[in-house]
């Protein structure tokens, strides 16, 4: 099989523990850009995909002149995390905020906070051929170009690793590869960086923003999410049907939201707590 490199975590968890379970199964898994693995799924290299979309109609079509037919099967909701140094405090942004930052209208932190200490804004993608620049062109750059000023690494991990170590940067990653994994109330990032949280609102607050924790995925108050799906072409009852089966079932969709996801098929509790007095 292959997946997108931005679900390399929550991924390898999920085949870890089917392979405990069922101890005949082996799963090898490419982890690639979302350019190259919808080409692997459409010449028929591999049979099951995990992707940050669906097939469209005409790749559909590709696969059904095969004489096979392409299932989908929605795992999650993901989300787009922005992260910056430790050494930065100005973690609120705006959507208006970022779009302006992406299309270079905006390429100093002094242009967002005029008191802080840094100038030069660096923003690092994954990968220039990844789903998250194609998330970023397609639902936040819509009328404008992308800024020639972004840089990219060539995985996510880098990205990370580049932002804890680069004070003015701004690094766009997907939301599984910062979440804590020893943390059991889901709302707990790495230390290695700082989580911006957004707005939707044109002027970022601390009461209109949120970090991309999966009760507000589910409530819809953090603004950069987009799903992940199965893409699957083999017959039922094969292995890589199984793999989708379990990730979309009920123990497959824990360690979704122990990855900091939102699942797709699995209920969400959501508390509130006010101090009385």
């Amino acid at each position: 099989m292959v997946a997108d490199e931005c679900f390399e975590p929550i991924v390898n968890e999920e085949l870890y523990i089917f392979e405990a379970l069922n101890e005949e199964a082996s799963v090898e898994v490419h982890y690639t850009d979302e350019i190259t693995a919808i080409d692997m799924l459409l010449k028929d290299s591999i049979r099951l995909a995990i992707t940050a979309r669906d097939l469209t109609e005409k790749e559909k079509e590709v696969i059904r002149s095969r004489k096979l037919v392409p299932r989908t099967q929605k795992i999650a909701t993901d989300a787009i995390a922005l992260i910056i140094n430790k050494e930065n405090n100005d973690s609120l942004m705006s959507m208006s905020t970022l779009k302006k930052i992406m299309t270079g209208e905006i390429i100093s932190w002094k242009q967002i906070n005029p008191d802080s200490k840094y100038d030069k804004i660096a923003v690092y993608f994954d990968n220039p051929r990844s789903s998250t620049v194609r998330y970023i062109h397609d639902s936040i750059c819509t009328d404008k170009p992308m800024y020639d000023g972004l840089m990219a690494q060539k995985s996510n991990q880098e990205v990370l690793d580049k932002v804890s170590n680069t004070p003015n940067a701004l690094g766009v990653i997907g939301v599984n590869w910062i979440s804590s994994p020893t943390d059991t109330t889901y709302n707990q990032f790495t230390e290695k960086v700082r989580v911006v949280s957004v707005s939707k609102w044109d002027v970022a607050t601390a009461d209109n923003s949120y970090k991309p924790f999966p009760a507000f995925l589910a409530l819809n108050e953090y603004p950069l999410t987009r799903n992940m799906y199965a893409v699957l072409i083999d017959l039922r009852g094969t292995l890589p049907a199984g793999i989708v089966h379990f990730m979309a079932g009920d123990r497959g969709q824990r360690i979704v939201l122990k990855a900091g996801l939102l699942p797709a098929v699995s209920p969400m509790r959501v508390i509130s707590v006010k101090e009385s007095f």
